[in-house]
């Protein structure tokens, strides 16, 4: 197909040639497509520059026009809105502390005084709403029933209760696995003291048995150990108990054989006790008189051929 030129009108022309331009261009790469524009190749109209900054309008009227569109006349029940100062900060006055809002003094940077400004103006607001939603007759405490749909899922609060729990028991386990190494720092503390006091009482005990190999020493004291100690502890107990006095079995026996003094040679015969034979009993002193049977005879055990004779006889 053959088209005149001549034929044409200037627009059609230019319009055929921007399209065979535009076509010529569209196959190429975005390098190819760089390089072309750098050299000013490419049409004005492909491709906008723009250079000019934005400019802001600050249209008072129309924003007063677009908030006066959105307030509705609507009941106060409708809207729930206030707008509240926060109460009076009881602790600064009991302290006698002028508060920071009186004195326009509210630090942001500063978390607590910010958040404590937050908390006051919330007690504030809630104050002024309840007498409120109880004159609209709005109820302010949920009822046992009520059924609300959580922000979140149940297996998302499961799963945040499962790693409260894990990570509660991690450090439960770091808090038992540090007692248990203190314990074990202790308990080995513990240990070698002993075995040191032990060396320490085998070195004295070698030397005072040294010193009696050696004639140094003739008392024996060091072979009690442990004992002697043991009996120190309980001297206070044995003196405790004398402080009341010697029972009567004490008595009885201080009585009979004597208390103190010499004990050794007190049953040896002298030429008195020897002639002396008024407690003499012969049926005593030669096993006569055991015990009888009935009728006063004594109970004789048969011999055993009588036995044998009594046991076939049964």
């Amino acid at each position: 197909m053959v088209i005149d030129s001549s034929s044409m009108e200037p627009a059609e022309e230019e319009a055929q040639l921007g399209q065979e331009s535009e076509d010529e261009y569209s196959e190429l790469s975005d390098s190819e497509l760089q390089e072309a524009f750098a050299k000013g190749l490419l049409k004005p109209g492909m491709n906008v520059l723009v250079d000019k900054s934005k400019k802001f309008v600050n249209n008072v009227d129309g924003m007063k026009q677009c908030l006066a569109d959105l307030r509705k006349n609507l009941p106060w029940v409708e809207r729930l809105d206030l707008t509240n100062l926060p109460t009076e900060d009881i602790l600064s006055k009991v302290e006698g502390k002028v508060p920071a809002l009186a004195n326009g003094e509210v630090n942001a940077d500063d978390d607590f005084q910010r958040e404590m400004f937050f908390y006051r103006q919330a007690q504030a607001t809630v104050l002024e709403a309840l007498p409120l939603l109880n004159k609209h007759g709005i109820a302010t405490k949920r009822p046992d029933d009520y059924f609300a749909e959580m922000a979140k899922s149940d297996q998302q609060m499961q799963k945040i209760r499962k790693k409260l729990i894990s990570k509660q028991m991690s450090l439960e386990k770091s808090e038992k696995a540090k007692k248990l190494r203190e314990q074990r720092k202790f308990g080995k503390k513990v240990q070698v003291e002993v075995i040191q006091k032990r060396q320490k009482e085998k070195k004295a005990m070698m030397s005072a048995v040294k010193k009696y190999q050696k004639g140094m020493t003739d008392k024996l004291d060091f072979l009690d150990g442990d004992q002697k100690t043991g009996k120190d502890s309980s001297d206070g107990s044995k003196k405790a108990m004398n402080k009341k006095g010697p029972n009567a079995k004490r008595k009885y026996k201080d009585k009979k054989f004597g208390f103190g003094g010499k004990k050794s040679g007190k049953k040896w015969n002298t030429k008195e006790s020897f002639n002396d034979v008024s407690g003499f009993r012969a049926k005593v002193a030669h096993a006569k008189g055991g015990k009888k049977g009935k009728g006063g005879k004594q109970n004789k055990r048969p011999g055993k051929s009588v036995r044998k004779k009594m046991k076939s006889r049964s």
